[in-house]
């Protein structure tokens, strides 16, 4: 009886206190808290533009200063391509900023904002898992024609052809379910999360 009481007087006291607050009170807060998602949204893409920039410089390094003429190739197309695709992040994190400009949370803004960023988390998976087998083509192609890999592998345990294609079947399949996982956890931490807050806020503007 005493659990149920306490429950009940719980009750009574969260609907007093939502009853006390005014609508502007009510504005004022989920203004605050809409603000706060996309301050957290806006802080994940800039964390993503200066990631991307990073590996940039790091392939391109590698590109300009290897020794392999293979990982020459390799990772300054991977370089160029990783530079290219900070240019969209870029287009989306100045779009967010434009949108959520407005002195108060507006609905259509908000709106904008979630189907962008549900867009570019969709590309953002499906470029992911498409680019796996073209890394993984593209680096057999590289190894083929580099001579010293070629006779490394001719000289080693690896010159039996069973031996090479079962390494690489499961390091193609490793290689695909990593990534997989780690691409879904990694949008889901940096993004996800917070398009799912977005739309809560824009249910509760909805119903004000």
């Amino acid at each position: 009886m005493e659990l149920d009481e306490l429950k009940s007087q719980l009750k009574n006291k969260l609907a007093s206190d939502h009853a006390g607050r005014s609508d502007t009170d009510i504005a004022v807060l989920l203004n605050r808290r809409t603000n706060s998602v996309i301050g957290k949204l806006k802080r994940s893409l800039l964390k993503e533009i200066l990631l991307s920039s990073g590996i940039v410089i790091l392939f391109s390094v590698i590109g300009l200063f290897s020794n392999h003429p293979s990982l020459k190739i390799y990772f300054s197309v991977f370089a160029v391509i990783c530079g290219v695709l900070i240019l969209p992040l870029i287009y989306i994190f100045r779009r967010t900023t434009r949108l959520s400009s407005t002195a108060s949370p507006v609905k259509s803004n908000l709106q904008t904002i979630v189907s962008i960023m549900e867009y570019m988390i969709k590309r953002y998976f499906q470029f992911t898992m498409a680019l796996i087998p073209v890394c993984f083509i593209f680096s057999l192609l590289l190894i083929s024609n580099d001579g010293k890999v070629s006779q490394r592998f001719a000289k080693g345990d690896f010159s039996a052809n069973w031996k090479v294609i079962t390494i690489a079947t499961v390091y193609a399949l490793a290689l695909f379910v990593g990534t997989y996982y780690f691409t879904k956890w990694y949008l889901r931490k940096m993004y996800g999360k917070y398009v799912l807050q977005l739309k809560e806020c824009i249910n509760e503007l909805s119903e004000e």
